[in-house]
């Protein structure tokens, strides 16, 4: 997806696309949560203070206080005297939340087939076929 305002710094370990008409709250969860899933954050790594997540998104410290306060109480980050928030040993890694990050794009996905017509066997015929071909199968 192309994006205007897509940010990616050194200090932010994971990639935001800002969409308009979803909150910024909502995205940097998400965008959180996913470098998590994905292993470009593991347990034990450093998470962006409030401040660093606030000036380097440019979205306003209460937003990005919100974020992490969200991400410690699902427990994918714990805060640390001294040490500062990390990520958790138990985090977001089961074939459920990784399968829960996938849900915009599925519902997106299924409103936009039924908007065209499709049948439910016309689409996972789809997803099938593009699997199997960015997958490199022959069959």
């Amino acid at each position: 997806m192309w994006c205007t305002s897509c940010y990616n710094t050194q200090v932010i370990p994971f990639r935001v696309a800002f969409e308009p008409g979803i909150s910024l709250y909502e995205q940097v969860v998400y965008a959180a949560k996913k470098a998590v899933v994905t292993g470009q954050l593991r347990a034990g790594d450093a998470f962006p203070s409030v401040r660093e997540l606030s000036k380097s998104l440019k979205i306003n410290p209460n937003t990005a206080h919100k974020v992490v306060m969200h991400l410690v109480a699902e427990g994918v980050l714990e805060v640390h005297s001294g040490i500062g928030t990390v990520v958790t040993k138990r985090s977001c890694s089961s074939a459920a939340d990784r399968s829960n990050l996938l849900q915009k794009e599925l519902e997106q996905l299924i409103v936009e087939a039924k908007r065209l017509g499709l049948t439910f066997d016309d689409v996972t015929t789809a997803v099938a076929e593009l699997w199997k071909r960015l997958d490199g199968s022959k069959k």
